[in-house]
């Protein structure tokens, strides 16, 4: 072999050993678990997981408590909805911040949430009826912020469905409280979207 095929042989092998040395330093689960989302994406699919959980939690203890079928019914949507926001934490390897206990949520905000919702929810039938529009006007409010300031296009389909569904939920809730004679004021929405809302036919999805 001459010099010059000797020098091209030792370059490559230098050149192999090379990368190689730099794939083995690099630590196996080098992939970054937010790869492809920002900080207020991770942030917003962190929060709307537990936010999620608090709506089905409350539905539960008011299904519990009065026994109508609209809170039983919508609260195995929002384990549909927790379901698909899980999905993307799966996805995008972010570690699930839900407990698995009804009531007990790792966010401050929403844990004292859920103990004013559910303290308000305990007072009449009419009151949980009350608190469970109120919990969509804020999920639909929420929901909205957050696809006003995400790129990522998994998450807009995502909260688009759930958007969806607590349009859904509002519609529910308002035709029950409205069925006792009792005609509903919005909460937090102005009452010409809510008024949209209710007005608006069922939407596929839940």
């Amino acid at each position: 072999m001459n010099k010059f095929k000797s020098s091209i042989l030792f370059a490559l092998t230098l050149i192999f050993f090379t990368l190689s040395a730099q794939v083995y330093a690099q630590p196996k689960n080098s992939r970054a678990s937010n790869e492809g989302l920002n900080s207020t994406e991770i942030a917003s699919l962190l929060f709307m997981r537990e936010e999620e959980k608090m709506a089905r939690d409350v539905y539960i203890k008011m299904y519990g408590g009065w026994n109508d079928s609209v809170f039983d019914n919508i609260a195995s949507s929002e384990q549909e909805h927790m379901d698909a926001v899980k999905v993307l934490l799966d996805k995008y390897n972010l570690t699930d911040p839900v407990i698995d206990s009804i009531g007990v949520f790792n966010d401050p905000e929403l844990q004292q949430q859920y103990d004013e919702l559910l303290e308000s929810g305990e007072v009449s039938h009419m009151e949980g009826l009350r608190v469970g529009a109120l919990i969509e006007e804020v999920d639909m409010q929420d929901i909205q912020e957050a696809i006003d300031t995400i790129e990522n296009e998994d998450m807009i389909s995502t909260y688009e469905s759930l958007l969806k569904g607590s349009r859904n939920h509002l519609r529910s809730f308002v035709g029950k409280i409205e069925e006792q004679g009792v005609v509903y004021e919005a909460q937090l929405l102005s009452q010409d979207e809510v008024d949209a809302i209710v007005d608006s036919p069922i939407e596929r999805g839940r």
